[in-house]
């Protein structure tokens, strides 16, 4: 299969916990050539540094500005490298607006069942039940719109920010890495 053209050197693709993020990220970039970069990668990072949980960072992060900052300072780095990236992050879409960027969105029923069945989140809090981590994914959601709003004046959650949305809860990766290919064309 011939790698795709696009016209935009970055893709930033932001959304919910669950939702998709750094599947599609992986997925696009190996399909595009492009390298990757993950704040979620670089928060579990973080939370595994301070022996917490990463609703626990959340919480830190609400009164230290500086946890913030160690996350999303990497963004200018990444603009005018010459090299082409596909980010997973919350917020890079406001810190990179050239580039060409997706929400994605998930059912928090089906965002629970992916985060409870995936092995990599290790820095996860523990749960029993899906319901225990609809709330924990609620709140920390919750904690995030509100720090953003606060730190950088910005909310995620509003949808008018990016150039595709797209709802995962029922479709493949495959399908979404498709739809978010063509758009960007």
């Amino acid at each position: 299969m011939p790698t795709p053209t696009i016209k935009y050197d970055i893709i930033t693709i932001s959304g919910a916990l669950g939702s998709g993020k750094s599947t599609i990220m992986k997925m696009l970039a190996n399909r595009l050539g492009y390298e990757t970069y993950s704040t979620g990668n670089a928060q579990r990072e973080i939370a595994k540094k301070y022996g917490v949980t990463t609703l626990e960072l959340n919480h830190i992060a609400d009164t230290n500005p500086d946890i913030d900052k160690e996350i999303d300072g990497v963004f200018t780095s990444l603009v005018g490298t010459g090299k082409k990236y596909v980010i997973d992050s919350r917020l890079a879409f406001f810190f990179i607006p050239s580039s060409f960027k997706v929400k994605l969105n998930v059912d928090v029923t089906e965002a629970a069942r992916r985060v409870l069945n995936d092995a990599q989140r290790t820095s996860e809090v523990k749960c029993d039940t899906p319901e225990q981590m609809q709330n924990i994914l609620k709140e920390r959601r919750a904690s995030e719109v509100a720090r953003f709003i606060t730190t950088y004046g910005v909310n995620i959650d509003d949808e008018s920010h990016f150039d595709l949305i797209v709802d995962t809860t029922h479709k493949t990766p495959d399908e979404i890495c498709d739809i978010i290919l063509q758009a960007a064309q």
